[in-house]
């Protein structure tokens, strides 16, 4: 216990969800912040659910996230090669300990062996409830005698194995963020530590786990919160010290319900795919449920492990907000230089497919495009909507045509820009801005009633970056093919 030692212990049974992601993070900022050990332990004892794509799914998502950990299985080779000296760190390889753990207990008479059936155990609980006790677990096999045991066992009975929890008293540990926590062991029914199939449950397999591992602190989210007394009476059964505690606050959808699909993205694969950055949602999850004193909002990493503190985490639910953080992702995408901008937006661009392959080629143009866009960016999957309408044909909305293009004269003002516009020998966003005026004055128009026109032509869209400067980057030659193909259309 005098080195902080962590850990992060998913259930491979989807992809790594945003409360999952937000308690790795947690306790990975932890650890970097108390020179610690951060550990990555993969809990599949879900025999039925958990699966080898899961696994590679929570590698990729905390790769994705920059959360790197110190031990636990090697992403390269999954499931194959352990870095560290507690492995291995995927449970269903360690029954072993688990079993010899279990037989300790039965042998000391604080666990003992179940024949009941999970019908026989719903009918127990049904009866507790219709006389107003505690629906649990009535003990039916606890005191069984030896030769009663053996009848069950002759009947081809299957048995799992319970923890005789005590009838009296209270189970005790000090949370963290939570304080003082009690809980009456007459409420707590004996809870099975191993299943018929000889696999652990998940309160059992954990606390062994934990002391092997030499875990000093359990950073998790309160829905576990009901399971940490059972945790906690194991440890003192095996004689072992628990963990210091500290139970995290529910994420909540801004509806105030929890958060799920209908709140839009929750999975970590997701908001990659949505071109959110990692940093920035590293950034946000940090804020769900702790906060500095002087309630920063944007952090650099070095910020985050050096200010980050479990002290200052909050009872109550964090909200999350996604207006906030798409708003935070914009602000982490202002900061980027043009070049680290293009690179990380450039698999969006190949996925959108207006540039064929040549993505590398034609790289000064994209850069020059995203120059006009950088401040627009919110998410880098809007970088191929935003500028491909430099590389491709042009894409005309019926909305802008109707309200700009088609208005009586427009046809004949353009075949005046355009004559303007070969004329130039410079073509400029100076030279472009200065014609069109002049087109303006000659007319008696406003200046708009020539540049609506011009920039639906080249772009098909009343809305987009700086015309001229539009103009200078699609150059002179696109430019004016865009404005001859519009006066021909109309």
């Amino acid at each position: 216990m005098d080195k902080v030692r962590v850990r992060f212990a998913p259930s491979p049974t989807g992809f790594l969800h945003i409360g999952g992601a937000r308690t790795a993070l947690f306790n990975w900022l932890f650890a970097r912040h108390m020179g610690g050990v951060f550990i990555l332990r993969i809990e599949d004892t879900d025999e039925v659910r958990s699966t080898a794509e899961s696994v590679e799914a929570i590698f990729k998502g905390m790769q994705w996230l920059g959360l790197d950990w110190d031990e636990g299985p090697s992403p390269s080779e999954i499931g194959t090669v352990d870095r560290g000296a507690y492995g291995p760190y995927f449970q269903m390889k360690r029954l072993d300990l688990y079993h010899k753990a279990v037989d300790r207990l039965v042998a000391e008479g604080k666990a003992y062996p179940c024949y009941c059936t999970p019908e026989e155990v719903d009918k127990m609980r049904e009866r507790a409830q219709l006389l107003k006790r505690p629906p649990k677990y009535d003990g039916t096999c606890r005191s069984l005698t030896v030769s009663q045991r053996e009848a069950r066992a002759a009947e081809g009975r299957k048995f799992s194995v319970r923890f005789k929890t005590p009838w009296e008293g209270v189970t005790e540990f000090d949370d963290i963020v939570r304080g003082p926590m009690k809980f009456e062991n007459a409420l707590i029914e004996d809870f099975v530590i191993l299943k018929t199939s000889g696999v652990p449950t998940y309160n059992f397999a954990c606390v062994v786990d934990d002391q092997a591992m030499a875990i000093s602190h359990v950073i998790r989210g309160d829905d576990h919160l009901s399971n940490t007394p059972r945790q906690v009476l194991c440890f003192q059964s095996l004689g072992w010290v628990p963990p210091r505690y500290a139970h995290l606050s529910m994420i909540l959808g801004p509806d105030g319900s929890r958060l799920s699909k209908r709140h839009g993205a929750t999975s970590v694969q997701e908001y990659e795919q949505a071109g959110f950055l990692p940093e920035a949602v590293r950034n946000y999850l940090a804020l769900l449920g702790w906060a500095t004193e002087d309630s920063q909002q944007l952090f650099s990493q070095t910020e985050l492990v050096e200010k980050f503190s479990i002290e200052r985490c909050g009872k109550s639910p964090a909200i999350f907000d996604p207006t906030k953080h798409l708003w935070m992702n914009g602000e982490y995408v202002r900061k980027m230089s043009l070049k680290e901008l293009t690179d990380r937006s450039l698999p969006f661009i190949r996925a959108a497919g207006f540039l064929a392959g040549q993505e590398d080629s034609r790289r000064g143009e994209i850069e020059a495009a995203l120059a006009l866009e950088h401040e627009k960016v919110k998410l880098l999957a809007d970088v191929p909507r935003l500028i491909e309408f430099f590389f491709k044909d042009v894409d005309y909305d019926p909305v802008s045509v109707e309200k700009v293009l088609k208005k009586p004269g427009v046809a004949d003002l353009l075949k005046i820009v355009l004559i303007q516009f070969e004329a130039l020998p410079v073509f400029s966003a100076l030279a472009t801005e200065e014609a069109s005026k002049a087109v303006a004055l000659a007319q008696g128009i406003k200046n708009a009633a020539v540049f609506h026109p011009i920039r639906v032509s080249v772009s098909g869209r009343t809305q987009g970056p700086s015309l001229f400067h539009m103009l200078e980057v699609l150059g002179k030659e696109r430019s004016l093919q865009r404005l001859r193909s519009t006066i021909e259309n109309l």
